[in-house]
């Protein structure tokens, strides 16, 4: 087997069947810092319309797993 005919991995690869976008909140790197200003923007709109009240001092990750409970709850989730 030559060098040029194997197929090699590299880092960032995307392997079939995998959805970058969805790793788990608790696995980023910056998942610790403030939410974005467009989740908070996001995050406004849904609780308004989900009718909950949420903290304002939310991280990324805790203020995406918001959005993705009230996505299901506001039937704004996408498949």
């Amino acid at each position: 087997m030559s060098d040029t005919s194997r197929e090699e991995e590299t880092l960032g690869a995307v392997r079939e069947g995998e959805n970058p976008a969805e790793k788990d909140p608790s696995d980023w790197v910056t998942g610790d810092e403030p939410m974005t200003a467009p989740q908070r923007s996001y995050l406004d709109t849904l609780a308004r319309e989900a009718g909950e009240e949420i903290p304002a001092d939310l991280t990324k990750a805790e203020a995406s797993e918001q959005i993705d409970r009230l996505q299901n709850e506001t039937g704004r989730a996408t498949e």
